[in-house]
């Protein structure tokens, strides 16, 4: 029987944490200036930051990986204080942060036709390089701030000690997401906090959709239902929403998501880089608020993904064993399984597991026949975390049956098989009337495997100190090529 989901528990209001994740649409730069001649962006990439020696590259994967980042910066790009007005406008208070709350890879294929935006949840709870356990949006600060101090203590003066820190903090948050997701980062970007006001006025704001209107104070999100087009300063307070969100976090991810998708959308049709003043808007806005690794040719990227267009952009995110997680000492985080990242993430550019199927590729209904409430819940959230999609989770309304199973057009059917091993080995069904590529699994009372109380759904060691998962229910993934925005919670 589906199982209710425990709100999202609370946080500090804004002013003790301004511009969180306020940067997420900017994961969209990329994707904008390859949709148009990449010969009119010189001048547009001209004025960007780089930075060296962070640990990039190396691998082959069959995929082009860019890490993109978010931080809660007082300054620009270029280390430039903001100006008191801006920060008024940012809601921005004069501390300095050095938290990765907005964090998205990028998968690219060779071919340079396709894209995948992948949010990584900033709670999620993770080894970190020299640290240990800790939320992923902690990695590049506390390590920034363990190696000022070491710094500082041998003499070293502030400014250097800033620049040689800050360095160790990027690096400490590549190699963070290159062990959860098991990829080797290629790229790295990083926006600052006002550059999503600027991209976003620079292609003339960005239309969303809200399926309910919202009225949430500590994001100071306060729109009707509908479509509507938001400015950069009201996008801050749109994509800053968790709060009164039936999925918290990940709901604020969908929101980014779908933020970004209309993003892409818009300027890829609006032909920006043909309008002279937007241009320089745009230009203007890159040059503060971008830094990118010295190691990447922007100008030869671009044409290799000339290709690329709107629908050919999609976002989701990975995997999560449980969005309520806590740690021994009570700290809420977001647990999640690493193998199943790794599965899931390696899928995105066709590397697939035996039968030749990843578990993005399958979506499984699942249904509870038997006397437990809540298991159907749980074992959707159980196969979400090992990368598979779900769709219907019901009670079962068939006849009745004692035995567990995985119902399918025939008992060959490779998406069935792979549901039916990541539940522990269920028998696979052929079931008169089901659809080809259909996967249905019917749990009874006999349900001993991954979501079960017995099944013990997820291991904990070292990933948070909950034995019972809070399920969280499945986003479909967004495109950037759709006709109009889609509309969100």
């Amino acid at each position: 029987m589906p199982q209710k989901l425990s709100p999202a528990r609370p946080g500090r209001p804004p002013a003790a944490r301004p511009g969180r994740l306020l940067v997420a649409a900017l994961a969209a730069l990329i994707f904008i200036v390859t949709g148009f001649g990449w010969h009119s962006v010189d001048g547009l990439i001209s004025g960007i930051e780089r930075i060296g020696d962070l640990g990039l590259g190396g691998g082959s994967d069959g995929a082009t990986d860019i890490l993109m980042v978010g931080v809660d910066s007082r300054t620009d790009a270029h280390g430039n204080p903001l100006s008191s007005a801006e920060r008024a406008m940012l809601h921005a208070g004069n501390e300095v942060g050095t938290n990765t709350d907005t964090i998205i890879l990028i998968r690219i294929p060779n071919n340079g036709r396709s894209a995948t935006a992948i949010s990584i949840p900033r709670d999620s709870y993770v080894d970190i390089p020299g640290i240990g356990k800790g939320k992923i949006n902690s990695a590049y600060g506390a390590t920034k701030e363990m190696t000022r101090q070491k710094l500082t203590a041998k003499g070293v003066s502030d400014a250097e000690a800033d620049k040689r820190s800050t360095q160790a903090g990027r690096e400490a948050l590549i190699k963070t997401v290159a062990d959860l997701t098991g990829i080797t980062v290629d790229h790295y970007a990083e926006v600052g906090l006002l550059g999503f006001v600027l991209l976003t006025d620079a292609v003339g704001g960005v239309q969303v959709c809200l399926n309910n209107a919202v009225d949430e104070p500590m994001s100071g999100a306060n729109f009707p239902a509908g479509e509507q087009r938001l400015t950069g300063a009201q996008a801050l307070s749109f994509v800053r929403q968790r709060h009164d969100l039936q999925r918290g976090d990940l709901d604020r991810i969908v929101r980014q998501q779908v933020f970004m998708a209309s993003l892409v959308h818009q300027a890829l049709s609006a032909k920006i880089l043909a309008n002279p003043s937007k241009l320089d808007a745009l230009s203007k806005a890159v040059g503060r608020t971008i830094v990118l690794d010295d190691k990447w040719n922007a100008l030869d990227f671009m044409k290799q993904l000339q290709d690329l267009s709107g629908g050919q952009v999609r976002f989701e995110t990975i995997p999560v064993a449980d969005i309520n997680g806590s740690t021994d000492d009570g700290e809420s985080v977001v647990r999640v399984d690493p193998s199943a990242v790794h599965a899931y993430v390696a899928s995105l550019v066709g590397r697939s597991g035996s039968g030749g199927v990843t578990p993005s590729q399958v979506t499984a209904d699942v249904y509870n026949a038997s006397d437990t409430s809540g298991l159907a819940s749980q074992v959707a959230q159980a196969l979400a975390s090992k990368g598979f999609r779900t769709g219907t989770v019901e009670n079962w309304s068939g006849a009745p049956v004692s035995t567990s199973r995985v119902l399918a057009a025939s008992t060959s059917d490779a998406k069935a098989e792979a549901v039916a091993k990541a539940l522990g080995g269920l028998p696979v069904r052929a079931a008169p009337g089901t659809p080809e590529g259909a996967v249905r699994v019917v749990l009874a009372g006999d349900y001993s495997g991954p979501g079960s109380a017995a099944g013990e759904l997820f291991d904990t060691s070292g990933s948070g100190s909950s034995t019972t998962a809070t399920p969280v229910p499945p986003a479909a993934p967004i495109d950037a090529g759709q006709n109009g925005p889609k509309c969100v919670n």
